[in-house]
């Protein structure tokens, strides 16, 4: 593989000094992951308020909770958005370019976030349909975001930091969610000073405060804030060097906006370009044969992965209220619930989930992707099983803490492992002018998988006895088994990572063949050129 036919623009970003146009990269692609997680954090909280809000039963022993199908109707729009948006946003970004599509997504987010907290009305199902139609465009916007982070970033950084960039891009989702679970802390303990209420079970209509029902409507608004503050740098961005050079085909542009950029003299050199003859599409042989078994890896792994880390939506409750940080909820007002829930969330992000992510941006340029997603892999597999074969024993009092230290595990290696590893590798591995699509069809693998992990789960992991189950939830398979199943999906992930080439240290080029002139020569990933010239 000839490296003195690599254009010197791309090769002046590959080799780079770390500076400060990462960092500020990094906090503006990630600021739609910090909207991201900051929002489907948010609305575990605000179902519970909506539910003793809208769905008051007079009499009832226990407050008003969200029906199951308007509760899935609510956590699920916003995944149905999401992963249209990941395959519409990903194919226009290769389309029309990263940049221009950049501003659109953040510009809907932002729109969609404000508008779904005003949702207004005085009937409860006009209240849930406006909220559900405003969430839906919501993840549409954040969809878009995932394939165009990932590739902007990745195209923005030199060789050997781009893992820990593209990984940091995403670790912006563990301070989303630490905002979420501290703004609604200080929320509402501010509205619990000021208005006070009875729990529940001395007075049901008191213990809800008509002002909750601002509560809700700020924490859903306030996660548009940091993404329209960097609404601005977005726009100043200038379009990645790869995207004019390799797809745009304009090599004068591409060399002076890196100029501009890294701060140095860089030439242009058209002939270089004109020089490309490969030219496959996504649907064609040449594009299975060269990367076919690559977008399964990518796709198969994300959506098994996500299937696993967002089942735990469903247990945290459960394991909550079972070890005792969350009282049952009619000992307690709505504004004190929602205090209580999001101090156990927030606890257990700040243990397990938070630091996860950043062991990885600390070890994927050392470690390597590959190691780090089968190691996250087995250890998920391993810990599952732990918690589901033994589970009588954990259900017991005297275990509860065991059950939390193995659980806050499985999530420690989630982040620690695929859940970074399936964001940043698809933004490496595919050629520039696919790029963007190849990411957004795997990440909306994952999020079918996000999908079959709450929806599937939620009615899996019900009692076997259709009289225990939840109100109106059919008989499930219980919580055991769930596991069991979960601990399956684990190990299926561990399999299918085989297909996954490594991409530490090479360039990008070099990851997806675009380097040759001959159609015939082997793909770059394959052939084994020395990566450290």
């Amino acid at each position: 593989m000839v490296v003195g036919n690599k254009l010197q623009v791309l090769d002046a970003l590959d080799v780079a000094k770390t500076q400060w146009y990462h960092f500020t990269a990094i906090i503006i692609a990630g600021m739609g992951f910090f909207t991201d997680a900051y929002d489907l954090f948010c609305i575990s909280l605000v179902t519970k308020l909506l539910g003793r809000i809208y769905y008051h039963v007079d009499g009832a022993k226990s407050p008003g909770s969200l029906p199951p199908n308007v509760s899935a109707a609510v956590n699920g729009v916003a995944f149905c958005g999401t992963l249209a948006g990941q395959l519409f946003f990903g194919w226009l970004g290769d389309k029309l370019g990263r940049k221009k599509v950049y501003g659109m997504t953040l510009m809907l987010m932002v729109i969609c976030s404000i508008a779904s907290g005003l949702s207004f009305s005085s009937n409860p199902k006009a209240v849930m349909a406006t909220l559900c139609f405003f969430r839906f465009w919501l993840g549409f916007g954040i969809g878009g975001d995932y394939p165009l982070s990932a590739t902007i970033m990745s195209e923005y950084a030199n060789k050997k930091t781009r893992g820990a960039f593209i990984a940091a891009v995403f670790a912006m989702q563990g301070f989303g969610i630490l905002g979420g679970g501290i703004f609604a802390i200080i929320i509402s303990a501010a509205f619990m000073a000021s208005f006070h209420a009875p729990p529940y079970e001395v007075d049901p209509v008191g213990s809800t405060v008509p002002e909750a029902d601002y509560v809700w409507r700020i924490v859903l608004m306030v996660g548009a804030l940091p993404a329209a503050l960097t609404y601005y740098w977005r726009l100043k961005m200038p379009e990645t060097a790869r995207y004019t050079a390799l797809v745009a085909k304009n090599a004068k542009q591409a060399a002076s906006d890196m100029s501009k950029v890294l701060q140095m003299d860089i030439e242009a050199e058209p002939q270089k370009i004109e020089q490309e003859k490969i030219r496959y599409g996504l649907f064609s042989k040449e594009f299975a044969k060269r990367h076919g078994l690559h977008l399964l890896g990518t796709t198969t792994t994300w959506f098994l992965l996500d299937i696993a880390f967002y089942s735990q939506n469903l247990f945290q409750k459960d394991i909550f209220s079972a070890i005792g940080w969350i009282p049952s909820a009619k000992t307690m007002n709505a504004l004190e619930e929602v205090y209580k829930i999001a101090r156990a969330q927030t606890l257990i992000a700040l243990c397990s989930t938070v630091p996860g992510y950043w062991f990885t941006v600390a070890f994927i340029d050392i470690m390597g992707r590959f190691a780090i997603q089968l190691m996250g892999f087995f250890f998920m597999t391993v810990f599952m099983f732990a918690l589901a074969i033994p589970y009588d024993h954990w259900i017991h009092k005297d275990n509860r803490i065991g059950f939390v230290v193995m659980y806050s595990l499985t999530f420690f290696f989630a982040n620690f492992g695929p859940n970074a590893t399936t964001f940043v590798v698809p933004a490496e591995i595919f050629p520039a002018r696919l790029r963007s699509t190849c990411h957004g069809i795997s990440a909306a693998a994952g999020k079918l998988g996000a999908m079959v992990g709450a929806f599937g789960f939620l009615y899996l992991a019900q009692n076997k006895d259709k009289a225990k189950a939840d109100a109106g939830y059919p008989a499930g398979i219980g919580v055991k088994n769930s596991l069991i199943v979960l601990g399956v999906i684990n190990a299926l992930g561990f399999l299918f990572t085989f297909l996954v080439p490594e991409s530490k240290g090479k360039s990008l080029e070099e990851m997806s063949g675009e380097n040759e002139n001959n159609g015939e020569g082997e793909a770059g990933a394959s052939s084994s050129s020395s990566s450290n010239h």
